[in-house]
């Protein structure tokens, strides 16, 4: 099979699966020390903070391509496919983030996906090295009798949102205050507002500080996310005694 051909079947399979024509959209950054992780980089270094985000991406995207439902991942900065290639290798989901802010971005990487022709999108992000593979799953079936899905994290914000095409509001993504602890209550009330039909998935955790960090080594202890790269990582250079090492 000639390479054209090779990429036309793949991306033909990408758009198979057993959620009909739904697409998660995975929001992850450039992971240059010092622009990425930066609570975290406060406490265990930015090289440190970088190299462990890396972990995150790098077992989200397992997770991920392992559910078998199109991907798009939105790399940040809009320049940095090069990057991305060279990190990740070519693949044919690189999308760029466009928008002026976090909320522009997600609302235009929904309406692209969308006017691809995807029925259903579920935007996450990629600090969520260990999110159940069973949270995505239901967030795409729960979008066939509902007309939103929303995912709490314990920090107040959310880490995953979907929306089928027909219910989309472009309106949950506006004039909220992002990186503060009121955004899933502002974006729940929005949803509320217009009369969207609402699915809660369980509170998952971001990873955001030292101390996520160490509650994400317990959370991972024991379980088959020992084998992912964030989990090696943190074990092989101590952090699980000290949660202020330079990893």
């Amino acid at each position: 099979m000639s390479n054209k051909a090779r990429i036309k079947a793949e991306q033909t399979k990408d758009r198979v699966n057993v959620h009909d024509d739904g697409c998660i959209l995975l929001f992850a950054k450039s992971p240059v020390k010092g622009r990425v992780k930066t609570r975290l980089a406060a406490e265990i270094g930015a090289d440190s903070a970088a190299a462990l985000y890396k972990c995150f991406v790098e077992d989200v995207l397992d997770l991920v391509e392992g559910i078998g439902i199109s991907l798009r991942l939105l790399f940040y900065p809009p320049d940095a496919k090069a990057d991305f290639q060279d990190w990740l290798g070519e693949r044919d989901f690189f999308r760029p983030q466009t928008g002026d802010d976090l909320g522009e971005r997600m609302k235009n990487a929904f309406e692209s996906a969308f006017a691809e022709g995807f029925s259903k999108g579920v935007a996450i992000g990629s600090d969520l090295p260990d999110l159940p593979g069973d949270f995505l799953r239901r967030a795409f079936a729960e979008l066939e009798s509902h007309e939103a899905v929303l995912g709490p994290s314990s920090d107040g914000g959310y880490y995953l949102i979907g929306f089928s095409r027909e219910s989309f509001l472009p309106e949950a993504f506006e004039n909220i205050s992002w990186s503060r602890d009121g955004v899933f209550e502002q974006t729940s009330h929005l949803l509320k507002r217009h009369r969207r039909s609402t699915f809660l998935l369980p509170i998952w955790h971001d990873v955001d500080t030292a101390a996520d960090m160490e509650a994400l080594l317990l959370r991972m202890r024991g379980t088959p996310f020992e084998k992912s790269r964030t989990y090696r990582r943190l074990m092989c250079n101590g952090a699980r005694s000290k949660p202020n090492v330079r990893l």
